[in-house]
């Protein structure tokens, strides 16, 4: 199993597995992920890391839902700082032990500041990566809230 599940298991919170047939040729994980599952892209969530001050070795985690994008001014925000922008892919995969389109908000190497887009309590489950491309974890986003000590704050943005 994956470093989340088994955060998961650990805690001994409700979850769900859901694996699908990964295309490497994919564009989108999240969305990837939201259309094979037959699921509300709203309510699959996709994880992305920010660089806090643009500082590559001080990263934030977000958790936006994959209908939409992350909104930069209002992570930052949310972290009180005063600016954040999107980390490299190799720092990301570096700090969380995940690869990219596969990183959790679970299980990651070390804790990191974590923010969940608000929407996430709209649903009686959402959607997560699981820690590796196409398997993803249904669960409440109140137990993530508490498993990763985060922040619900309104970070997303619709994608126009």
């Amino acid at each position: 199993m994956t470093p989340a599940v088994n955060v998961l298991n650990k805690a001994k919170y409700s979850y769900k597995l859901h694996e699908y047939q990964h295309n490497p040729g994919s564009a989108s994980y999240g969305e990837e992920a939201a259309d094979l599952l037959v699921q509300n892209p709203a309510q699959v969530f996709k994880t992305l890391l920010v660089a806090i001050e643009g500082n590559q070795k001080k990263l934030a985690v977000a958790v936006v839902p994959v209908s939409g994008l992350l909104n930069l001014k209002a992570m930052a925000s949310a972290l009180s700082v005063k600016k954040v922008v999107m980390a490299e892919p190799e720092a990301a995969e570096r700090t969380t032990g995940y690869i990219v389109g596969g990183i959790s908000p679970l299980g990651q190497k070390k804790a990191l500041p974590t923010v969940i887009d608000e929407s996430a309590v709209d649903y009686g489950a959402i959607f997560i990566s699981a820690g590796k491309r196409g398997l993803e974890i249904e669960m409440s986003a109140d137990d993530l809230v508490r498993l990763t000590s985060a922040k619900l704050a309104g970070i997303g943005r619709k994608d126009s």
